[in-house]
């Protein structure tokens, strides 16, 4: 077969890829329909209510299975939804939302089933994404004894996807960027929340954010 030739994948690939620009015609030439002046106010500029923290997988997307509109929410995606103080691009997302968007609610947005959670949990050298993955690991170590209380493989993988939510709901805490903006201003708050995807509903795990600053900043208070 000569390297010019396509194969049946490859074709269907580049279908789908030249269908996204026919979609996005469609798109806007319905919100266009809709109101004229749409993306005129788009383009005017941001100003989001909230900040999603979620993980990079392809089948959750927070603007649609919330209803939010462009311009709602500001949006950071990363495997398992992980908050590390030493990820310049998550500590750069929630720096510029507090600090220049002034956001009202932060939500770690987890999911059941998440990928980066399960690979955590293999006994196996996985390269560039150890380092990465020994955040949920860490998690795992906290609450090992209720972990390993439960039987079911399933069940101790999604009690683990709560609890690495919450736990990043902490660590999004830990900022100086939140502990000083709730000082001044009464915002923004942190939830967590986890999307099942077996039937496309979004558990709240009402994390108590006044209770959980006031226990993180026992000891990671940077409000002066």
């Amino acid at each position: 077969m000569s390297s010019k030739e396509t194969t049946p994948i490859s074709k269907q690939l580049q279908q789908s890829y030249e269908q996204m620009f026919e979609n996005n015609r469609a798109w806007a030439a319905a919100q266009s329909a809709k109101d004229p002046n749409y993306f005129k106010v788009l383009a005017e500029g941001q100003s989001p209510d909230y900040l999603f923290i979620g993980c990079s997988d392809s089948r959750i997307p927070a603007e649609q299975v919330t209803g939010l509109q462009p311009g709602e929410a500001f949006v950071h995606r990363n495997i398992a939804n992980v908050i590390c103080n030493t990820d310049l691009s998550a500590m750069s997302v929630i720096n510029y939302a507090v600090r220049h968007l002034h956001v009202k609610r932060i939500i770690v947005f987890g999911h059941y089933g998440c990928g980066g959670v399960q690979a955590a949990m293999k006994p196996q050298d996985l390269g560039l994404l150890n380092p990465w993955l020994r955040n949920i690991r860490d998690v795992y170590r906290l609450h090992e004894d209720e972990l390993n209380a439960i039987s079911d493989a399933t069940a101790r993988y999604n009690r683990l996807v709560e609890l690495n939510v919450v736990e990043q709901c902490r660590n999004v805490i830990k900022t100086a960027a939140i502990q000083q903006s709730y000082a001044a201003n009464g915002f923004p708050v942190v939830s967590g929340w986890v999307f099942g995807l077996h039937n496309g509903l979004i558990k709240d795990l009402e994390i108590d954010f006044e209770a959980t600053l006031k226990d993180v900043q026992k000891i990671y208070n940077l409000t002066s």
